[in-house]
């Protein structure tokens, strides 16, 4: 038992996290064949165990400092029989634990329903003279899955429902709230926000589903006399996030009000300057609709969750520990299974540590965090050889009966068969 360190591993199985990394952003991109994300983060973990098993492997096998040479010669064939089980058990281990992140507890539920609440007041000619809020509207609708319900409220002096709680589970629900949206036109009067969050719950209390969560997108280019300290207990009571987006906003009053309600109830503030980007926004808001994965920020009522932090930073330790494990599995050693797997335990620690205090909702900067954890993971499972001593153990039984029949086969000579046909003097 000896401590070791194969640099070339080291830099190997960094390598090939990178690539995986690069191919699981891909996957997360894309989402192919719209499958769920617990498919999705599965996959995702079972790539990384590829890249950094397959770079283990090859760095061993051209220099076998951790394994020995006799791994090399006798047993290297399975070594990549067994690559293909440690993606296996990567991808079963990181499909159970997003299946655990992903359930509510606490009373919290999926957000399903989607009530836009849009500001028509006289100064929206000169912040939108071209009506892009209701084409952003219009666009949001065609976007959205089919288990949503959406509904649409409007508000100058006055609120009013133009379109109450509706399935998009049919085409003609979209068509019909998508013309509903194009007939709208700027009025005059004031701005009642006060009212419009009034008519918006309203519309929200109307719907018997008790398992289904709601949110509120909000557009205004004003200011108004609201009291967020009362005004948004019934939000702050269910958790429902009011996302508030201020359309050239010159008075500050404004923006500092529109963010005042979304920090109140859970939800994000955006500040526009040109009204051409609200669907850009819009889009953005509808994408950060109840994401909670291992591997994303937090952006439903779990948010600050300190619950669901644990919970990322255990499963991220079980899938670091499954990977150090599976990597000794592959070298059918239990001494660098041991090794790796405790390893692993210390750098799933870290790869969820930099994860759930790392991510923010923005994209440039998630994807340098994801790189991080992943690169994290490599690099201290490879080094731990030197904390934890390995040597040559085979985890395996055809492993165990190889090396029994060599150590017996080199224990001494063996005298030659007697010739019973040859005479003596």
């Amino acid at each position: 038992m000896q401590r070791k360190i194969n640099l070339l591993l080291l830099c190997f199985s960094l390598l090939g996290g990178g690539i995986a990394f690069v191919l699981g952003e891909l996957l997360l991109g894309s989402r192919p064949y719209d499958l769920p994300s617990i498919l999705i983060i599965g996959i995702y973990f079972a790539i990384v165990a590829l890249g950094i098993g397959l770079g283990a492997l090859l760095a061993e096998m051209i220099s076998p400092r951790l394994n020995g040479l006799s791994w090399k010669q006798r047993y290297l064939g399975l070594s990549w029989k067994l690559l293909p089980l440690t993606v296996v058990i990567l991808f079963g281990v990181g499909t159970l634990m997003e299946f655990v992140y992903e359930l509510n507890f606490g009373g919290i539920k999926t957000v399903k329903n989607v009530v836009m609440v849009i500001d028509d007041s006289g100064s929206m000619q000169q912040s939108d003279p071209g009506n892009s809020r209701y084409a952003a509207a219009q666009a949001l609708v065609q976007q959205m899955d089919t288990d949503n319900q959406v509904a649409v409220v409007t508000f100058s002096q006055d609120a009013a429902v133009v379109q109450p709680l509706i399935s998009l589970r049919s085409t003609e629900n979209r068509e019909k709230v998508s013309e509903i949206i194009g007939s709208l036109q700027t009025t005059e009067g004031g701005t009642n926000i006060s009212g419009a969050l009034t008519e918006a719950m309203n519309v929200i209390n109307t719907d018997s589903g008790a398992s289904r969560g709601a949110m509120v997108i909000m557009l205004s280019d004003g200011f108004s006399q609201f009291d967020t300290a009362t005004e948004l207990n019934e939000y702050k009571s269910r958790g429902i996030a009011v996302n508030t987006v201020g359309l050239a906003l010159d008075d500050p009053s404004g923006a500092s009000l529109l963010r005042d309600i979304a920090a109140a109830t859970g939800g994000q503030y955006y500040d526009v300057t040109d009204a051409g980007r609200l669907g850009e926004v819009f889009q953005q808001i509808y994408d950060r609709l109840g994401d909670r994965t291992l591997l994303t920020e937090r952006s439903d009522a779990t948010a600050d969750s300190p619950y669901y932090a644990v919970v990322r930073i255990l499963a991220l330790m079980l899938v670091g520990t499954a990977l150090g494990i599976g990597l000794g599995i592959i070298f059918d050693n239990r001494h660098l299974a041991k090794s790796f797997g405790i390893g692993g335990w210390a750098a799933g620690l870290c790869a969820g540590l930099i994860l759930e205090f790392g991510l923010d909702g923005h994209s440039v900067g998630d994807t340098l965090v994801r790189l991080s954890a992943v690169l994290v993971l490599a690099a201290i499972i490879s080094l731990f050889t030197y904390v934890v001593p390995v040597g040559e153990g085979r985890l395996s039984r055809r492993g165990r009966r190889e090396a029994a029949a060599a150590a017996s086969g080199s224990d001494g000579f063996h005298s030659p068969r007697r010739n019973r046909n040859s005479k003596g003097f």
